[in-house]
């Protein structure tokens, strides 16, 4: 599969190929895609929603009035879910929401989002990330010229104390190392920019 590979200041490119880039046929991978991108959001969920029950909230447990011969509906003590200010029925509990996913299926998602972003011409190559300074117009400036619009996933192998800062004021772009990269990173932004480095290391962990 053939890419773009610019120079380490963006101004000019050239055809790299990509010999052993992953390439899945028809819909091999995207039953895996899916989970583990659901697997993601569910393991992001803190689950901590929490409701008291009739038994947990405070008030009195005395029957508010005789069953018969008031004219209203029979009803019991205040904390019933029907009152304001009672329990609440069937309401969430703190649980855990976490899934665990295999080694097999998030690398099968993790070839999938890289054949799919390849397809969708959404992946650029670079040199490498050199930042000479910590100025965000330095990376303002490379960005301009590989991709203008649309959030953008920086991925390399290793990213220099300068390279950080250059890049933490700008909102539409997130910094990864290629050894921490998802299928779900990969999916949620619209351009991929990786160094010749992290592309080596992203294609080891997808084989």
């Amino acid at each position: 599969m053939k890419f773009k590979l610019y120079n380490t200041s963006g101004d000019s490119s050239q055809d790299k190929e990509v010999s052993d880039f992953p390439v899945l046929e028809g819909e091999r991978g995207i039953p895996a895609l899916r989970q583990v991108i659901l697997a993601h959001q569910a393991n992001a969920r803190q689950g901590n929603a929490s409701t008291k029950t009739r038994a947990e909230v405070s008030g009195t447990g005395k029957k508010a009035f005789r069953q018969k011969g008031t004219g209203m509906a029979r009803r019991g003590n205040r904390r019933t879910p029907i009152m304001r200010g009672g329990g609440v029925a069937f309401g969430p509990k703190p649980r855990d929401y976490s899934q665990q996913i295999n080694q097999k299926t998030r690398r099968l998602a993790l070839q999938r989002a890289l054949y799919e972003q390849a397809n969708n011409g959404a992946i650029d190559l670079i040199e490498d990330w050199v930042v000479a300074e910590p100025k965000t117009r330095i990376v303002s400036g490379i960005l301009s010229k590989v991709a203008p619009e649309g959030k953008v996933l920086m991925l390399g192998d290793e990213f220099s104390r300068d390279a950080l800062l250059a890049c933490r004021n700008i909102p539409r772009l997130s910094v990864t190392r290629s050894s921490d990269v998802n299928a779900l990173d990969l999916v949620h932004h619209d351009r991929i920019i990786i160094s010749e480095k992290g592309l080596e290391q992203i294609l080891k962990r997808a084989k």
